[in-house]
């Protein structure tokens, strides 16, 4: 089928059916796993509950036992002690059944003798005729098959009827002959009243077990069961086997399946049994999971509904497309074979569909461009040009207009090109637009043509780097290009008609006005004239330039003079940049004094001028002390500001008339004219040494430097210029060597430097020639 310009593949609707059913599946397994490990959760919930439960009653039951064996051990060894039998009754009572025996669920505790006879009576009670022979842990004790504590079977009291748990120890006579036993029953009521303050469903239940066994205490409670015995039962198997543990079994005594958990009380031969049903402990998880399920099941169900929805829904969608295939085939075909360049555009300006005509215009297929915008098919400048008809179209204004465009051959092809907005009615939204485009290139490539030639003069008049003046024959101003009109001050629309000395006056560079223009003389003479340097252009606001003039005539065809043309080149970069040049060549770069090429002329000067006049010439060199630390402490920016603050510091001090040179590195070279006078060397020396008086303030900090200087004189020293410079530098070495911080002066190859002794003020004071 074909749907706007597109042709979609029929839809197989066995897979969508085939997809519905397993997302519901998915959903399915997923709520599946969500089940199980809600059951899981239970399950472990119910495990942990079970196993502490079991663990904090084994805890209050061996605590009770362990309590009460060292009172039994007590009773035992006051028993074998004749001082304590002799006491009185009452007295012997109270010292053999002390508090210590009052623990809490505990009976009265027993003394039977060797024949099983009630001797003592923790109750206070009268002993009698009350045989306890027959009972298991007395039994244990006389037959001497058991040591140490004795926990028997559950029995009930033939003094009070009540149901107890003994807990009993053989006690010895002095002798170290079997006495008797001391015996002790925790009341079962106790464990029942332990049990009932645990919170367990109506299946589930508590146990106490014997290892034989017997089974001590129960809850739920009923009659019968103390006593009972699960001898041999694969449950009692199980919870003697270790310490503690779980498992899931039917109980022996009501059928009923549970989770257990259980635990060892303490070292003594008891269990506690911890019994959960486990229809108790999934009865919750079940109601959930039901409740789950069942939404998981109308998911499923809806998944597969909408689905069966959806296809059928396709299918009516694809009736549909194939009756506006035929159709849309129909206007194809016509847009097709239209002249013109047809297209539709979205309110986004997103291409939907162009004719044959337009994709041979754009060089791209009709499914390359599709989706594409206006912007991404005419790019940044062809957009720019055709924005403000979009919008007025997106917003419902028809538009007409021209075009000049260049198509994907490289021909140039003018257009007719028109916008027609694509709205519901007169005021409903627009939708898009229909372009249609008829090419005009025939009509309009001969003005085209004409007008080539005059507009490529003008670009190029507006884009050459010189200002360029154009006058009539009366030296009137026709054109100033973007540079005229800088360096002018004048708008070419504001210059237009004025006389070229008006808009661009030409001075020499002393101030005087040319005459006559150059540009008047071109026209006077009809003849070429320039290039020519040194002149002045004075702008409107007062600036000036400097430039290289140039003017030349212009003749038409008939030979008649239609004007002129002034040619102005911006050379005050350049002229600065020799003077800059030239500067550089003679001053130092860093203190701006004179470098060793200004000092070789100007000594060469001042020489000539010493001989001439007969007259007296000093050449002094100077080296900073500790430059170099300056420079590795604080580094090298601070090494330059101490060479630049020394500089204005020694210019200062010296004459006009003396020259101040830096040699190099820290070394300087004073130039002195004039220097006859032993006193006027000593005002010398005191004026450089003055210098360093101060601290130097190098990054905040003050900082104390010396110098060293040495000093020849003409024409004691020498005759001419580099036989004084060595001499000096002797000199300067000499007062490095002696101490710094001192001038000495060169007197001879032989001797040592002399040190100058320097006076401040001097006097008297050297003459500034």
């Amino acid at each position: 089928m074909f749907i706007s310009g597109h042709f979609v593949r029929p839809l197989d609707f066995r897979r969508l059916i085939l997809l519905a059913v397993l997302v519901s599946l998915g959903i399915g397994a997923l709520f599946g796993q969500t089940i199980w490990s809600m059951r899981n959760f239970a399950w472990q919930h119910a495990e942990r509950t079970g196993v502490n439960l079991a663990y904090t009653l084994q805890q209050s039951i061996a605590t009770l036992l362990k309590n009460l064996d060292p009172s039994l051990q007590g009773l035992a060894k006051d028993l074998a002690n004749p001082q304590v039998i002799a006491l009185d009754p009452d007295l012997r009572n109270r010292v053999l059944f002390d508090h210590s025996l009052r623990a809490e669920g505990l009976s009265a505790v027993l003394v039977l003798d060797a024949q099983g006879q009630r001797i003592f009576d923790s109750g206070g009670l009268v002993p009698g005729e009350v045989d306890f022979s027959d009972r298991d842990y007395f039994r244990a004790f006389q037959s001497g098959g058991h040591q140490g504590l004795f926990i028997g079977n559950p029995i009930r009291s033939r003094l009070t009827g009540r149901d107890g748990l003994p807990v009993s120890r053989a006690w010895l006579k002095q002798d170290g002959s079997f006495g008797g036993v001391v015996v002790g029953a925790i009341r079962i009521d106790y464990f029942h009243a332990l049990f009932a303050a645990v919170q367990i469903g109506p299946k589930s239940s508590l146990n106490l077990y014997h290892f034989n066994g017997t089974l001590i205490a129960r809850l739920p409670q009923e009659a019968g069961d103390v006593g009972r015995s699960v001898a041999g039962s694969e449950n009692l198997a199980r919870v003697t086997a270790k310490p503690s543990g779980t498992f899931i079994n039917r109980a022996v005594l009501d059928g009923v399946e549970r989770l257990y958990a259980f635990h060892q009380v303490g070292d003594f031969p008891l269990v506690v049994n911890i019994g959960q049903s486990t229809d108790e402990i999934l009865a919750n998880w079940r109601r959930h999971a039901a409740m789950v399920g069942g939404f998981a099941l109308l998911l499923m169900l809806a998944c597969l509904a909408l689905a069966v929805l959806f296809v059928r829904e396709l299918r009516e969608r694809q009736k549909v497309s194939s009756q506006l295939q035929q159709a849309e085939h129909y206007l194809h075909t016509i847009l097709d074979n239209l002249p013109s360049m047809v297209s539709y555009w979205d309110s986004d300006q997103r291409n939907r569909f162009v004719n044959k005509a337009s994709s041979a215009q754009y060089g791209r297929t009709a499914e390359a461009m599709r989706g594409l915008t206006v912007r991404e098919i005419l790019g940044e400048e062809g957009y720019a040009i055709v924005r403000p008809y979009v919008e007025q179209a997106l917003q419902g204004h028809p538009q007409l207009f021209e075009r000049t465009v260049t198509d994907a051959s490289g021909q140039v092809r003018h257009s007719v090109i028109s916008y027609t907005p694509d709205r519901e009615g007169d005021r409903g939204p627009v939708h898009g637009f229909f372009v249609q485009i008829t090419d005009i290139t025939a009509r309009k490539r001969m003005e085209q043509e004409l007008f080539q030639e005059k507009e490529l003069m003008r670009l190029t008049l507006q884009s050459i780097g010189d200002a360029v003046v154009c006058t009539d024959a009366q030296g009137h101003i026709t054109f100033l290009n973007p540079v005229a009109q800088r360096m002018t001050g004048w708008q070419a629309f504001d210059a237009s008609g004025r006389d070229v000395d008006e808009v661009a006056p030409l001075y020499l560079a002393n101030g005087q006005q040319t005459q006559p223009s150059p540009l008047r003389v071109a026209l006077a003479t009809q003849a070429a004239c320039g290039p020519t340097r040194g002149v002045v252009l004075h702008r409107k606001d007062g600036q000036r330039f400097e430039v290289e003039e140039s003017a030349c005539p212009i003749i038409d065809r008939q030979q008649r003079l239609t004007g002129a043309v002034m040619v102005l080149h911006d050379v005050t970069d350049a002229m600065a940049m020799a003077e800059r040049m030239a500067r550089l060549a003679q001053y130092d770069a860093l203190t701006d004094l004179p470098n060793r090429v200004l000092l070789q002329d100007r000594a060469q000067h001042a020489l000539a001028l010493a001989r001439r006049e007969n007259r007296g010439l000093g050449v002094m060199y100077l080296d900073l002390d500790g430059f170099k630390q300056v420079n590795d402490t604080l580094g090298h920016d601070a090494g330059d500001q101490l060479l630049v603050q020394f500089a204005h510091r020694l210019v200062a001090a010296m004459r006009q008339s003396d020259t101040v040179c830096r040699q190099g590195g820290d070394e300087f070279v004073l130039l002195l004219p004039g220097l006859v006078d032993p006193r006027q060397v000593c005002a010398v020396a005191g004026k450089v040494l003055g210098v360093c008086q101060e601290p130097f303030v190098l990054r905040g900090q003050a900082l104390k430097v010396g110098l060293s200087g040495g000093l020849a004189l003409f024409p004691q020293h020498g005759s001419d210029y580099e036989e004084l410079a060595r001499h000096a530098d002797a000199a300067l070495y000499a007062a490095k060597r002696g101490g710094r911080m001192q001038v000495r002066s060169y007197v001879g190859q032989e001797a040592e430097p002399e040190r100058i002794a320097p006076t401040d003020p001097p006097a008297p004071a050297l003459p500034d020639v």
